[in-house]
């Protein structure tokens, strides 16, 4: 969000995709940091918008560090919550090892830019800038990997914010467009810049050298044509691999009328 001002005043060592507890934590502490921030505002009538990006203007970039920790309405602090973490939910599970070199260098590129080309005398703030962000650098990041671990990701996250891209085009005033292309600009910029960084693919049992197929537990359940059977009781089986032959008896008895 923006307000107008007035001029007078790499390689690395391979690391899973893993469930932590710092995949939940970490996102839900961003949401709730920006929440205090706001109850902050509402509660004691303090302002922090003159912390915020001011284009061109030396103390205008301290907003690069305040900015996305301030939000101008509920209705704005809602609709960056959610994005928020699931995006960096995802950035910490697929990317952990580098999760916080993509959120901070991420969000200094964002707020540099958006301070670079924004218009001046204008004020820009809210965490879009970091989603936009997250969201570019997920989505090349998972399309360049040939991971389809990651490209499915990078499909999950167009489907969700395709529509993000419509927050780049000016023109909604009060919008701040150019913070959200400066967000695009750097999750590019990141992808590019870990464009060579991978999770590692999970090897299974039947790719391995050492792999027989007639170990393997699963297929001793298939005969040579592909039929499933199902093994006896392990007691018998020394039996009937004994006897090639199936021998089947049958009793007939008279009834009382023949």
């Amino acid at each position: 969000m923006k307000y107008r001002k007035n001029p007078q005043t790499f390689s690395a060592n391979l690391v899973h995709p893993e469930f932590t507890s710092g995949v939940i934590g970490f996102p839900l502490l961003f949401v709730l940091v920006i929440w205090l921030v706001y109850w902050f505002e509402i509660s004691f009538g303090f302002h922090f918008t003159f912390l915020g990006v001011q284009p061109l203007s030396a103390i205008g970039l301290r907003g690069i560090i305040f900015s996305p920790f301030i939000h101008g309405s509920l209705k704005h602090l809602y609709s960056n919550s959610i994005p928020l973490l699931i995006l960096s939910m995802a950035l910490f599970y697929f990317y952990r090892k580098i999760s916080w070199r993509i959120l901070i260098f991420g969000g200094i590129l964002t707020g540099f830019f958006t301070w670079c080309i924004a218009q001046p005398y204008s004020v820009h703030i809210g965490a879009s800038g970091i989603i936009y962000c997250l969201a570019a650098f997920l989505f090349f990041k998972g399309i360049w990997s040939k991971n389809y671990r990651l490209i499915a990701l990078a499909l999950i996250v167009v489907f969700l914010y395709g529509s993000l891209v419509w927050g780049i085009i000016p023109g909604k005033e009060g919008i701040s467009w150019e913070g959200h292309l400066s967000g695009l600009i750097s999750g590019i910029i990141l992808a590019l810049v870990y464009k060579n960084y991978k999770i590692p693919i999970p090897e299974y049992e039947w790719e391995k050298e050492t792999y027989k197929e007639e170990n393997d537990p699963f297929m001793k359940h298939f005969d040579k044509d592909g039929n499933f059977i199902e093994f006896p009781k392990e007691e018998n089986v020394d039996e009937l691999e004994k006897s090639d032959k199936l021998e089947i008896r049958c009793h007939f008895k008279e009834g009382r009328d023949g």
